[in-house]
């Protein structure tokens, strides 16, 4: 198991704590991370987008001109995909971009993701916010005492992984902008990890999401080779 150090929110040091292997310490598999963050990508697509074919828009009743003898194309009604204003022929139609995907690879592309940031270094964990009451200026300070804040033009992305009842540190970091996202434990999934630049838990967080997500399923147990006849 790889070990990182606890901080706090000041930055010094409070202990460390050990990241389970089946969860932070996989080989990542780039393809399968790339079949589900794609389709979590298709799954946010609403889907709604219409055009009229020449059957739906309106008028065209009557033919334009005659078969034969104006020295023109032949034309049967001004609504085909040809004339202005006419329907649109192969244009997109409402659909599902729903992508099934199963859940074991969904399992396994969060832990490649949180693998990846492990290994790199980027995953970080805090003893205890310390914010008892909503103040943004208070968020700011924490990560600038824990380095993640950069006064430059573009901060790091940062992904909190905070408890459900921690209603005041939720709040706080809330105002800071898309630089900061907010996830339950139960809710990681490997695109946001991916999107972000640093992962920060609380041991508490930390210890929920390695109790949710760590323990080895049967995704990752090796096959048995089928035994052939003599």
């Amino acid at each position: 198991m790889s070990t990182v150090p606890v901080t706090t929110v000041t930055g010094a040091k409070a202990g460390s704590v050990e990241l389970a292997d089946e969860l932070f310490g996989i080989e990542p598999n780039v393809s399968v991370m790339h079949q589900v963050v794609t389709a979590q990508l298709a799954a946010r697509r609403s889907g709604t987008h219409s055009t009229k074919t020449r059957s739906e828009v309106q008028g065209g009743g009557a033919k334009p001109w005659r078969q034969k003898g104006t020295g023109r194309a032949r034309h049967g009604s001004i609504r085909s995909p040809q004339w202005r204003g006419g329907g649109v022929a192969h244009g997109p139609k409402p659909r599902d971009y729903t992508q099934r995907t199963p859940k074991k690879m969904v399992r396994l592309a969060l832990r490649s993701a949180l693998s990846d940031r492990a290994a790199d270094g980027k995953v970080m964990v805090v003893d205890e916010w310390g914010i008892d009451e909503p103040k943004t200026k208070r968020a700011k300070e924490v990560l600038e005492g824990l380095g993640l804040r950069v006064k430059r033009e573009r901060d790091v992305r940062i992904l909190l992984v905070l408890e459900r009842g921690e209603e005041a540190t939720w709040k706080s970091f809330r105002n800071l902008g898309k630089r900061v996202q907010i996830v339950l434990p139960e809710e990681l999934n490997a695109y946001d990890v991916l999107v972000n630049d640093w992962i920060v838990f609380s041991t508490r967080t930390l210890e929920t999401a390695t109790r949710r997500f760590g323990s080895a399923g049967p995704a990752e147990e090796p096959v048995a080779e089928k035994e052939t006849a003599s």
